[in-house]
């Protein structure tokens, strides 16, 4: 008798729990990623997987750009320009301290943006850091920089992960053990497989925290990220997916499926240094020769905007420059021949992992087949494409990639970059721009820029990409915009 009572006291109880057990909200999430980052710090690598893991999560910036584009305080808490806007002043954080224990203050900030614009920096925004005339830190609560030009893009500039504000003494090995002023720190990372990130307990805000773990998995093939979806194994995608998949999962009721705007710009690269297409004959043939519309088509199943330069609509100054290198087949022949090119002309077409790269290539042979240009695919991972390609010896003739951060126009003035672009007349009008304070004037000059690029056909300008997100639909706080590749998983929580 005693042994029923028992059981039945038992059962009672379990029945009393389980509801409220059942009703407790998920604390972790997994999340799904293509490409996976080489290292861990922003600040020395291109890689956008880089600030897709650690940008806001493990580093923290000045500013924080927020999913509409606009600027936020984040380590500093205030900032002021000068009239002619080559002076900013920031106030910072007070109370902040990084994972390791030592003290975030204004020493820390000018470290970061020195050792960013230093001569030996890898930084991908280095010239942004070298156009930094003076960094002085007044107080430990102070950063006022002085530039070289004007900048009124800085607040937005400087929350961008390659402004992460580093520990000096750690900093040299941020790479494999980073250490940040951010909500996360690195749990454990298996190299090809995933990465763990661990909610920071002593990080100033941890209450506001939902997630206490995030588990990135890298997945870079379709139909597994597909899979890894439908199983629940993963629970959000960003930036993923194909769009061949939308069908499926819109009529999932488990998801909610993100269709975001971007900053980004996908472009056939054309290395400018390498004969013959140093001669803008033949980067005219080649541009003549792609049919943007069948291009998005076939890359990213329609989901994008054709762009004629390395600019998008909704940017200050934006022209639609897509009439002056129209889809003309037979004007891409003439051009060739003008130019003295005998056809077949063989070239290389290195791509990297992402879909719309690789898809893409397939689309673009296919035209410039059309015209005499034999295009030999070689598919590379990501590390040999950064290696080889994009870093080192620029060992290509033609790419394609997405070039995901926004007011970067300076790259075609960088003469070591992996365009090949030189040119003086483009290089004075870009230091016009940023020479120009007024907004109107910077318009004018922006809209020219964009022209010049287009005429001198700089690069294969295809399209502004939109970007696709699968999710768990009780998962709250995933952006559907994309102004940076980032993850804000500080915001993320279950309902």
């Amino acid at each position: 008798m005693l042994k029923r009572l028992t059981i039945i006291a038992l059962a009672a109880l379990v029945a009393t729990v389980a509801p409220a057990s059942a009703q407790s909200k998920k604390d972790s999430v997994v999340v799904g990623m293509t490409l996976e980052p080489p290292g861990l710090d922003p600040t020395s690598a291109a890689a956008a997987a880089i600030a897709e893991v650690t940008l806001y999560n493990v580093y923290e910036t000045l500013t924080k750009i927020n999913e509409d584009g606009s600027v936020s305080p984040l380590l500093a808490s205030s900032w002021k320009a000068s009239s002619d806007l080559k002076s900013y002043t920031f106030k910072l954080v007070k109370g902040v301290k990084f994972q390791n224990g030592e003290a975030f203050d204004s020493a820390a900030v000018k470290f970061s943006f020195e050792r960013a614009g230093a001569a030996n920096s890898t930084n991908k925004d280095k010239a942004l850091f070298q156009a930094m005339e003076q960094v002085a830190a007044p107080d430990a609560e102070t950063i006022e920089i002085k530039l070289k030009h004007s900048e009124p893009n800085l607040p937005f500039l400087l929350g961008q992960a390659t402004a992460s504000i580093v520990e000096p003494k750690s900093a040299p090995t941020n790479a494999t053990q980073p250490v940040g002023t951010g909500p996360y720190t690195l749990g454990a990372w298996a190299k090809g497989s995933s990465l763990t990130l661990n909610k920071w307990p002593d990080y100033r805000n941890a209450a506001a925290v939902k997630l206490s773990k995030v588990t990135i998995r890298f997945i870079s093939d379709p139909a597994a990220q597909v899979a890894a979806l439908l199983s629940g194994d993963v629970d959000a995608f960003p930036r993923g997916t194909s769009a061949r998949t939308l069908a499926q999962f819109k009529a999932d009721p488990r998801f909610a499926v993100l269709i975001g705007g971007s900053k980004a710009k996908t472009i056939v690269t054309i290395n400018n240094k390498k004969k013959p297409l140093d001669d803008v004959r033949v980067r005219r043939a080649i541009l003549a020769a792609i049919d943007r519309k069948a291009m998005i088509e076939g890359a990213v199943d329609g989901l994008g905007t054709p762009i004629g330069s390395f600019y998008v609509p909704g940017s200050l100054g934006y022209v639609d420059t897509t009439d002056i290198n129209p889809y003309d087949p037979e004007k891409a022949k003439k051009l060739l021949a003008e130019a003295g090119v005998t056809t077949p002309l063989q070239l290389s077409l290195r791509l990297p992992p992402p879909a719309y790269a690789r898809q893409g290539g397939e689309v673009l042979a296919a035209q410039l087949a059309k015209v005499g240009i034999v295009a030999k695919i070689e598919n590379l991972e990501w590390a040999a494409w950064l290696s080889q390609v994009f870093n080192g010896p620029h060992d290509f003739d033609l790419t394609i990639v997405s070039h995901v951060e926004p007011f970067d126009l300076v790259k075609f003035t960088e003469k070591n970059y992996y365009f090949g672009y030189q040119s003086e007349a483009f290089d004075k009008l870009y230091q016009s721009i940023v020479d120009t304070p007024d907004e109107a004037g910077r318009a004018k000059l922006l809209g020219d820029a964009q022209r010049m690029l287009a005429t001198d056909a700089a690069a294969g300008f295809l399209f502004q990409p939109q970007w696709i997100t699968i999710i768990n639909k009780k998962l709250k706080g995933v952006w559907k915009d994309v102004p940076q590749f980032e993850n804000d998983f500080a915001s993320w929580s279950w309902e």
